[in-house]
């Protein structure tokens, strides 16, 4: 049986541009892994690795026309965005090379024999080591930051662990043609190829997760298909950590006093934040909690306003948009849910931005209504209408976790009056970022950075974005009683690597 091709496909037409690949078959998935499996050893020198890794950033500026050209062509999402991205792509690849220098991820900890401890103390030296070889699973909204040169690839090659990527199938030849600018990199460090494999299809990344030399995986995309990785993650005969992105609804909690100093900023800011990239941003509120009233209603009108002025905007694929419609339709026909802007189609190809309004009190509880508690990827958001404190707070109690959640407070709320640091304590089991007047779209690359939160949100508690992100290919191991001339040279006393540690129980830099 011939395997199925894979074609690159315009967005904006649903038609095929053309063939760029074939989906792998389980031998060409488990060639890649072990040629990444192979790679192990000349990727384990940090000089080499971080070379490589900013030689891959400058190759992808070099690169930039060709690939925005081919990224907009599958996305649709415009050149400046795309720009944007490829920038921040570039960045995250030099950032995670300057943190391989400075080597304070290895975490190197040594402590020497201390017989009057009790119990005695004896010499033990330990730091982190890299997994293996890492499986990527490659996102849809963000073909350049969290697919094949993205995130979790940086991260993962800074550790020390060559990757094997699993295309976004709405990408392909961009794909391609990052994973050619990675692998040209590498060869220029004397790196083998296979340090960045590439494979394409469904059945591939099945077969990838399932692979005994794949150690981790890192995924970016939908529960549904997030959660079947994870589960065959867990159920392999040796089980691996799976860093999955799942779903997030983003809740935002604006207090009457903040609507009453401001109703006509927050709404124009949420109509800029749940539509912008046409809504399909992980963080888009999607959920946002506005009192009732007189200072509720101008902020309604506001948003109102705002979303009527968006024009229409294009899916990621006609798959995304039939969802997008189905999605919204079933949740406008909700009893008492109301639509002031409906969203939904818009031409063949397009979709028009929108919002719903509900009460509070029809989430409180149980049943239909928890429709409106799932993200709806696509330009739409639920404005959910609460009478009281006590009506916002049993809806925040019924909220799965999330990426981020945001609350807008009044002046004098910040300052430290009412009920804001009561707000945040209930919004911070919730998510991994929690702001306070401002909007989640826009995840700064910084070492305080955290983008994770609880399930369904990611199946860990580490980011994926930011320094600490190579923590979750590493794991620790101790050495007790070795001697020092076969102990790898991170943890000999002299330190000949010149690495921050703890040595004793004092921090040298």
């Amino acid at each position: 049986m011939a395997a199925a091709p894979v074609w690159s496909v315009d967005p904006r037409t649903g038609k095929q541009r053309e063939q760029v690949a074939v989906e792998a078959t389980a031998e060409e998935v488990d060639a890649a892994v072990r040629a990444a499996h192979a790679a192990r050893g000349p990727l384990a020198d940090r000089a080499v690795r971080s070379a490589f890794l900013r030689s891959a950033a400058a190759g992808l500026e070099a690169a930039a026309d060709e690939l925005i050209e081919v990224a907009d062509a599958e996305t649709a999402l415009g050149s400046v965005r795309l720009t944007g991205e490829l920038a921040r792509t570039a960045y995250q690849l030099r950032a995670f090379a300057g943190i391989v220098d400075e080597g304070a991820f290895l975490d190197v900890i040594i402590n020497h024999p201390d017989d009057t401890a009790t119990p005695p103390v004896p010499d033990l030296r330990r730091y982190k080591v890299p997994l293996g070889v890492v499986a990527v699973y490659s996102a849809s909204n963000f073909p350049f930051a969290f697919s094949v040169a993205g995130g979790d690839t940086a991260s993962a090659l800074a550790a020390g662990c060559p990757v094997v990527v699993k295309a976004h199938p709405d990408h392909p030849a961009l794909s391609g043609l990052v994973a050619g600018v990675l692998r040209r990199a590498a060869a220029a460090h004397g790196l083998p190829e296979g340090v960045v494999g590439l494979v394409h299809g469904f059945t591939a990344g099945v077969e990838l997760i399932k692979h005994p030399l794949v150690a981790a995986a890192g995924f970016t995309g939908s529960v549904r298909g997030g959660r079947a990785l994870f589960d065959a993650a867990a159920a392999r005969p040796v089980p691996i950590p799976f860093h999955g992105e799942l779903g997030s609804l983003n809740p935002v909690v604006v207090t009457e006093a903040a609507a009453a100093e401001r109703a006509e900023a927050i709404g124009s800011g949420l109509a800029g934040s749940m539509t912008l990239g046409t809504g399909q941003f992980c963080v888009k509120p999607g959920l946002v909690l506005v009192p009732s009233g007189a200072a509720g209603d101008g902020l309604v009108k506001a948003l109102t306003d705002a979303v009527g002025d968006t024009g229409a905007g294009v899916l990621l694929d006609h798959r995304m948009r039939d969802d997008f419609v189905a999605g919204v339709a079933e949740r406008a026909e909700l009893d008492g849910v109301e639509a002031p802007v409906p969203p939904g189609a818009d031409g063949e190809h397009t979709v028009s931005a929108g919002f719903l309004t509900v009460p509070a009190a029809r989430l409180a509880e149980e049943g239909a209504y928890d429709l409106l508690l799932e993200e709806c990827f696509g330009p739409v958001t639920v404005v959910v209408r609460y009478a009281d404190d006590g009506e916002a707070s049993a809806v925040l109690s019924r909220l799965p976790g999330n990426l981020t959640a945001t609350v807008h407070l009044s002046t004098e709320e910040a300052a430290g009056e009412g009920r804001g640091a009561e707000i945040l304590a209930e919004l911070t089991p919730l998510a991994g970022r929690v702001l306070v007047n401002g909007w989640p779209t826009g995840v700064a690359v910084a070492p305080a950075q955290h983008h994770g939160g609880p399930y369904p949100a990611t199946t860990s508690t580490s980011t994926s974005v930011g320094g600490t992100a190579i923590e979750r290919w590493l794991r620790p191991v101790a050495y007790q009683n070795a001697p020092e001339a076969l102990l790898p040279p991170e943890l000999r006393d002299d330190n000949p690597l010149g690495l921050p540690r703890r040595f004793d129980g004092v921090l040298e830099r």
